[in-house]
C-alpha cells in the first residue's frame, strides 16, 4: 500500500519519491489521498499524488472493499452514505467509523476525492472543456465542480489547466487519450498475455502491446483502445459518443484489467508456497483479471464449460457475438460487433446458437438479470449474493465472484485453471492453502495453463 506523507508546515501532501525533503517531525502520513485531503492538506505540485493509483490495501476488509466497488460505481454521485450503508447492510455510522478506521477517510470524502483527481487528469492531459470535464468525472453541476476543485487543489479548474506540463498530453490520432494509474509493479504484458487467451472474436482483441475491444453506452457503440505509458500508468484512448460519466467507464475498464489493485500482501504470501512460488514470483506483478461486466462473465463461464480448451470456448462466444450482438461498421482491427445486449440472449436466442437447453435457460436467466440491473451481477456484491441466484450452480458463481474482484474466489472449472492444477500435480483441495489470496493463485494457474 503506497504511504504518503503530508507536510504540517507547508500543508502539502506527497507520494513516495517526491524529491521534497522536509523534516520528518513535519510530516504526517496517511493510506490514501483522500485522507490527507481530509486532514486539510493539499497535492504537490511537484510529484502530482493524483497521477498515481491510489487503490485500497487487498488486505483490507472485505465489506470495506465491496463498498469501495460500489463507490467507484458511481453510489455516491447521486446517492448519500445513507442509502449506501443501507445498500451494504449497514448503519451510516457505523460504515463510517468502518472508513475511517482503515482508509482515514468517510465514503463521501473519499468519492470526492476520485472524482477531483480524475478531473484533475483529463484538465492535464485532454483539451475537453471544463464544463465537459465536470460531467465526464460524476460532477453534478459545474458550481459543485468549481467548488470541490477549489477545496482540494486550492485553484480553480481553469487555473489547474494553465498550470499543466507542456508534456502532459498524450499524442492522439482519434479519440480521447488519457493516463490509467497502475500500482506499482504492475506486470502489463502479463494481463494482455490473459487477455488475449480470451479475447472475444469481433469484440476483443490484442494487437502487439494494445488491447482494443467494443462497449456499449446507454445503447451507443464505443472502442477503447488499451497501451502502456510511461511512469507505470496506462494510456486509454476511448472513442464514444460522448463523455458524460467517463469516469465511470474508465473504472470499468480499470478494474477488468486489474490496474488499480493492490496484490502485494498476496505476492508476499504466495510466493513461499513450494508448488506456486515459482510461478508467482516469475510473474510478481500479474493481476487478477475482472470482466466488462457479469454477463460477459458469465456466458464465459457457461459456454467454456463443456470445452477442454480455451480454443474451443473462444469459437463458440465468437459464433454467439455474430448471431446475437450488434454489427458495427467502420471498427478498427478485426472488431466487428458489440456484446450482445441483455434483451438478445434468451433461451431461444441461445439455443439457436448451438447452446444446449441446460446452458441456454441458465444464461436465458442470468441475461434477465443483468437486464434488470439486479444488484447481485455488479462489483462490490457479495458471493452470499451470488449464492442467492437460484440458477447458478457452484462454478458459475465462482466464476463470477472471481471476475467481479473477490479475492478467496477460485473457479476451479476453467480450462487452464484445470489443466494448471494437473500439470503441477495439485489435487482439488489444493486451493484451501492459499486462503485468502486464491484468486491470485488462479490468475497464475491461468498465466502457467495457458503457458504465458
Amino acid at each position: 500500500m503506497t504511504t504518503y506523507s503530508a507536510v504540517v508546515t507547508t500543508g502539502i501532501y506527497c507520494r513516495p519519491g517526491c524529491g521534497a525533503r522536509p523534516l520528518l517531525r513535519n510530516t504526517r502520513t496517511y493510506e490514501h489521498p483522500a485522507a490527507a485531503e481530509a486532514a486539510g492538506f493539499r497535492a504537490c505540485l511537484r510529484c502530482r499524488p493524483y497521477r498515481v493509483a491510489a487503490p485500497i490495501a487487498a488486505d483490507a476488509p472485505e465489506l470495506v472493499c465491496r463498498t469501495w466497488q460500489l463507490i467507484i460505481d458511481g453510489a455516491l454521485d447521486g446517492g448519500t452514505e445513507a442509502a449506501l450503508a443501507e445498500r451494504v447492510g449497514l448503519s451510516p455510522r457505523h460504515l463510517r467509523r468502518l472508513f475511517l478506521r482503515h482508509l482515514g477517510a468517510t465514503p463521501d470524502q473519499l468519492a470526492r476525492s476520485r472524482r477531483a483527481h480524475f478531473a484533475r487528469r483529463l484538465l492535464d492531459d485532454t483539451d475537453l472543456t471544463v464544463l465537459d470535464v465536470a460531467f465526464a468525472s460524476g460532477f453534478g453541476s459545474l458550481r459543485q465542480f468549481n467548488r470541490v476543485m477549489r477545496e482540494i487543489f486550492r485553484a480553480s479548474p481553469s487555473d489547474l489547466r494553465d498550470r499543466r506540463h507542456r508534456s502532459d498530453r498524450p499524442a492522439a490520432d482519434g479519440g480521447l487519450v488519457l493516463r490509467v494509474p497502475c500500482v506499482p509493479g504492475y506486470d502489463w504484458g502479463a494481463v494482455r498475455g490473459l487477455l488475449a487467451a480470451r479475447a472475444v472474436p469481433g469484440v476483443e482483441e490484442v494487437d502487439g502491446d494494445v488491447y482494443r475491444r467494443t462497449i456499449t453506452v446507454d445503447g451507443a457503440p464505443g472502442v477503447l483502445e488499451v497501451a502502456p505509458g510511461q511512469d507505470g500508468s496506462l494510456l486509454v484512448r476511448a472513442h464514444l459518443p460522448y463523455w458524460e460519466g467517463l469516469i465511470h467507464v474508465v473504472g470499468q475498464a480499470g478494474r477488468m484489467l486489474g490496474a488499480d489493485t493492490d496484490h502485494a500482501a498476496g505476492v508476499a504470501a504466495l510466493s513461499g508456497d513450494p508448488v506456486l512460488g515459482p510461478l508467482v514470483r516469475k510473474r510478481p506483478g500479474l493481476a487478477v483479471p475482472g470482466a466488462w461486466n457479469a454477463l460477459e462473465a458469465g456466458v464465459r463461464a457457461v459456454v467454456g464449460r463443456g470445452a477442454e480448451e480455451h480454443g474451443r470456448a473462444t469459437a463458440l462466444m465468437g459464433a454467439l457475438v455474430a448471431k446475437l450482438g450488434a454489427y458495427v461498421p467502420g471498427l478498427p482491427g478485426g472488431l466487428t460487433h458489440t456484446f450482445p445486449e441483455p434483451a438478445a440472449l434468451t433461451p431461444a436466442a441461445l439455443r439457436a446458437t448451438g447452446l444446449g437447453e441446460g446452458e441456454a435457460e441458465v444464461l436465458g436467466a442470468l441475461a434477465a438479470d443483468a437486464g434488470r440491473g439486479h444488484p447481485a451481477l455488479g462489483h462490490g456484491t457479495s458471493r452470499d449474493a451470488l449464492a442467492a441466484l437460484p440458477y447458478a450452480g457452484h462454478d458459475l458463481r465462482q466464476e463470477l465472484a472471481f471476475r467481479l474482484g473477490h479475492r478467496e474466489a477460485f473457479p476451479a472449472g476453467d480450462p487452464e485453471v484445470r489443466a494448471a492444477l494437473a500439470g503441477l500435480g495439485l489435487d482439488p483441495t489444493a486451493p484451501d492453502r492459499w486462503r485468502p489470496w486464491q484468486a491470485l493463485a488462479a490468475a497464475h494457474l491461468m498465466a502457467h495453463g495457458g503457458t504465458l
